[in-house]
């Protein structure tokens, strides 16, 4: 198993690099988000996976743990390939993928290719567990009517420079607190408190 290269980038693309190792060069497909954080390095020590098909062996390539342990997640379920789990780390933060399926936010994948509805669903159905047990947050149900006014002020304290993830979890702790009569304003002002 390669578990990472560390050497000289000799080629980069948002989807590839090319990573020289003692004068050997691998092909490491990357998501958007690793080609953000090693495009302007010149050597590199990147994580890697190695998927092994009938007809392939294909090197992926991570910035960090955090999304290796994501991109893992997404390929153990049914009708998530590598490609497709590389696409959807091309398309949101690490972060954004964890609060979507814990906040079980279906909509928030309609924005990648690839993934309809009943993909999204079994995304949640799959992950959530797993990743409510990695991040420690209690699992919670958001009420329908809560939705819109959490979404505001989710994008709001995001804005703001705030961690989706923490937001996530204050916004969860706030609404399970009083899960009625609570507006955007109000909500945004109490997460506030909690975050600061």
């Amino acid at each position: 198993m390669i578990t990472y290269l560390k050497g000289i980038i000799t080629h980069k693309t948002p989807t590839f690099i090319v990573v020289e190792v003692n004068g050997v060069g691998y092909h490491v497909h990357i998501s958007l988000n690793t080609y953000i954080k090693v495009e302007k390095l010149e050597s590199v020590k990147i994580l890697t996976q190695l998927i092994i098909r009938e007809d392939s062996h294909t090197l992926y390539g991570f910035a960090d743990e955090a999304e290796r342990t994501l991109f893992l997640h997404l390929i153990s379920v049914s009708g998530i390939g590598p490609s497709t789990a590389q696409l959807l780390l091309s398309s949101m933060q690490p972060d954004e993928v964890r609060a979507a399926v814990i906040g079980e936010n279906d909509a928030a994948f309609g924005k990648v290719k690839g993934i309809g509805p009943k993909t999204a669903k079994r995304i949640i159905l799959d992950l959530k567990d797993k990743l409510v047990k990695e991040s420690g947050e209690a699992p919670l149900t958001i009420l329908p009517q809560d939705n819109t006014i959490r979404e505001e002020a989710l994008s709001a304290l995001v804005a703001l420079g705030f961690s989706r993830i923490e937001v996530q979890k204050t916004l969860n702790k706030i609404l399970k607190e009083q899960p009625a009569g609570t507006n955007v304003e109000t909500l945004i002002k109490l997460a506030l408190k909690h975050l600061s």
